[in-house]
């Protein structure tokens, strides 16, 4: 089991918590816990059932077993062990992650404990990401060569599937004063080897990267998670003019082409990324929105462009823009040679 040392203010995360519940929550609602054993759910934990009375919400704790480290068994028990004597009701949850998943083992291990965690149904599910995250995330997606979406990181709350919201009280919560409020509370947590290893992007960002910047420039941490708010209220105004420049038209596809062609191009990309974005759909690369547009409103009468993006494609037909889900193509059988 690790400990913490003593930096920062132990007060600044209780403040943030508090006040990121009370821009979110209404009285009474449920709120489950995404506990791993690791520093930053265990400071989120404790932090809210410390403030569970003054806000009157239903509070518990989820903890997901991937069966993928030799220690899983160990943070079960600890979870278990730390919700009993808190008096904080826990569900475990054990997950097969797929090992061949083409997004990668992360991804697919982050997509089966949502699924797991949604499942009893809270009205909020809190994780414990903090400014750092948030630092790490928008250099990872503007490496990855992603827009100004993947710029803004990763919301304070949004909704997940089957009604429950997903909410981040510690984002706006440096590493330091996690770690101060460990301290102050005289806990311990468990610390997942993997955390560590540099072969993951991420890791390789946190252990590598960002140490070095922070040598040189000692906030870079706190001006990058401030600069993906920025991104956040830029991103919500391009929303608004998308809005704007549909004129009364939903949101959604079918889309008449008409409304596209009266606008500038890059404008005209502004509304389709805004209406693919309705549709839960990720656009690969901003060359393909590019191609998507200029094919959409160049083609002639007798012409019906179909543009993939991803597992879906945007067609046009009779004068109308239409999202369909693309199916893969089987491959070809092979041919004997003769």
């Amino acid at each position: 089991m690790a400990s913490s040392r003593n930096s920062g203010s132990a007060e600044a995360l209780l403040d943030a918590v508090a006040a990121s519940l009370q821009r979110h929550l209404q009285p009474r609602q449920t709120l489950v816990v995404a506990f791993s054993g690791g520093r930053d759910s265990l400071a989120l934990l404790d932090a809210l059932q410390s403030l569970q009375g003054s806000l009157s919400f239903a509070l518990s704790a989820s903890h997901v077993n991937h069966h993928l480290s030799p220690q899983a068994g160990q943070w079960e028990a600890f979870c278990q062990r730390y919700c009993v004597e808190a008096g904080i009701p826990l569900t475990v949850h054990h997950v097969e992650v797929p090992r061949g998943s083409p997004e990668g083992l992360e991804a697919a291990a982050r997509e089966c404990r949502y699924q797991a965690l949604a499942s009893s149904d809270p009205d909020w599910l809190a994780v414990g990401h903090h400014s750092g995250d948030q630092a790490e995330t928008l250099m990872f997606n503007l490496l990855r060569g992603a827009g100004l979406s993947g710029a803004a990181g990763m919301p304070e709350a949004r909704p997940l599937q089957g009604g429950v919201s997903l909410l981040r009280p510690l984002l706006t919560v440096p590493r330091a004063a996690i770690e101060a409020y460990l301290e102050s509370r005289q806990l311990t947590w468990v610390d997942d080897e993997s955390n560590h290893d540099t072969a993951f992007s991420r890791n390789f960002l946190r252990h590598e990267v960002l140490p070095l910047l922070a040598a040189r420039f000692p906030a870079a941490e706190q001006k990058l998670a401030e600069a993906a708010a920025r991104f956040a209220e830029a991103g919500a105004l391009l929303d608004e003019l998308a809005l704007s420049d549909l004129a009364g038209q939903s949101p959604r596809f079918p889309l008449p082409v008409a409304c596209l062609l009266g606008l500038s191009e890059a404008r005209g990309r502004n509304v389709l990324r805004f209406l693919l974005a309705q549709h839960g759909v990720q656009i690969p690369s901003e060359q393909r929105l590019i191609e998507a547009l200029r094919q959409l409103r160049q083609a002639g009468p007798d012409r019906h462009p179909a543009i993939a993006f991803g597992e879906h494609r945007i067609t046009r037909l009779r004068g109308v823009v239409y999202l369909d889900w693309a199916p893969p193509k089987s491959p070809e059988p092979s041919r004997k040679l003769r």
